[in-house]
């Protein structure tokens, strides 16, 4: 029989809300999953929020004081949504109460505090993920597949990028991202990070890297507090200043000798999902794009004269998680279902008890490739990746 876990989800905004969401999804498309997970209560500042969420996804309770939420008995799982620069205090608390975490990446504001936050959770006995749910993508874990069996022969290069025009427009309200005080970083930490997730699941450690960045729009409209998401736009009334940076791009050199480029940016004009990589071995390459999701270009050196180039695949039933959302070749799953395999996953691995993958490990290894970027930004040199704290 399956094991009942208890959830408590921590800000309902549009990132609490796909949380639950995709709670409720977990015993509909994993039938046999070890763990069912049960709404047990939501928080958010906004009383209003927190009821409409209670109604909507049926948790037991509400409530604003995110503390009931850690303290409730029947609460065995916690997720933190809420903007960076609560992260810390709302996740140690969660560990000295001995639930397990699911916390929003990058985690921290700043590298520091991300690596900080991962040792709090590893001196505890709880188990942890992060949210890199863009690894789920069926034809990304095929990718990685591919890779790990030797089939693109010794890696040469990985270019990656995270290209959205979300605040292309600079009338985008300047929203708690904007903020150095509640976000931290700028797109490093919300783009970036996803970047560099991506390259060392699929190539592996990076050992160093030279890095640049970017503030293009000085300046946003102020938001209304409680509405709107970074996607919003507001025309007129008083401006506020952009704190952090727009645009980060990286030469990079993994471990294994490869060598690369990162890019992220978020005011990118035309760019709507551009998270992408291509990686080239000595013996194949692979190309995805985030706008064509379900799909991988793959090439192999061996194939035949006349069907030289890349060979497109589609994502099927063959492909992890594929089946649990649909039985056909080639009809895509959404990002609300990615979601949903992180909720899966995290629960497996709790009821599995062994370490839940990203975790706060891997949080902290992305960390240390941002601090060497924030580095470089200063020396104007290469930096290695080394440990914090």
């Amino acid at each position: 029989m399956a094991q009942e876990l208890g959830i408590g989800v921590i800000g309902m905004g549009w990132m609490g809300d796909l949380h639950a969401r995709s709670y409720l999804q977990v015993p509909v498309r994993f039938p046999d999953a070890a763990a069912v997970p049960k709404l047990v209560i939501c928080a958010d500042e906004f009383a209003a929020r927190a009821e409409r969420a209670q109604r909507a996804y049926g948790f037991a309770e509400h409530t604003t004081d995110w503390r009931e939420v850690v303290d409730h008995p029947a609460v065995h799982v916690v997720n933190v949504t809420t903007p960076n620069h609560l992260h810390r205090e709302m996740v140690a608390a969660v560990a000295a109460a001995g639930k397990h975490i699911l916390c929003e990446k990058p985690v921290g504001r700043y590298p520091e505090e991300t690596v900080e936050i991962a040792a709090i959770v590893a001196r505890s006995a709880v188990n942890s993920h992060v949210g890199y749910n863009y690894r789920w993508i069926p034809v990304v874990q095929l990718a990685r597949q591919l890779i790990e069996r030797g089939e693109l022969g010794d890696i040469t290069h990985y270019r990656g990028q995270f290209l959205e025009g979300y605040a292309a427009n600079p009338n985008a309200m300047l929203t708690w991202r904007f903020k150095k005080d509640i976000a931290g970083t700028g797109v490093l930490g919300d783009m970036m990070s996803h970047s560099i997730d991506m390259a060392h699941m699929l190539i592996g450690p990076i050992e160093r890297v030279v890095s640049q960045q970017e503030t293009f729009t000085d300046t946003r409209p102020l938001p209304v507090p409680g509405e709107g998401t970074h996607f919003s736009v507001s025309e007129g009334g008083p401006r506020g200043p952009v704190e952090n940076e727009d645009y980060v791009g990286a030469l990079v050199q993994f471990a294994n000798g490869a060598r690369g480029t990162l890019e992220s940016c978020r005011i990118v004009m035309g760019e709507k999902f551009g998270l992408t990589f291509q990686t080239n071995g000595t013996a194949g390459a692979l190309h995805w794009h985030g706008e064509r999701m379900s799909e991988l270009e793959v090439y192999r050196m061996e194939d035949e004269a006349e069907r030289d180039g890349f060979t497109r695949i589609l994502t099927g039933p063959r492909l992890p998680h594929h089946a649990a959302f649909t039985p056909a070749d080639a009809l895509p799953i959404s990002y609300d279902d990615l979601k949903t395999i992180e909720m899966y996953e995290f629960l497996e691995a709790i009821t599995a008890g062994r370490p839940s993958v990203p975790g706060m490990a891997e949080a902290a290894a992305v960390a240390e490739v941002s601090a060497a970027m924030r580095r470089s930004w200063e020396s104007g040199a290469w930096e290695d990746v080394v440990p914090l704290g």
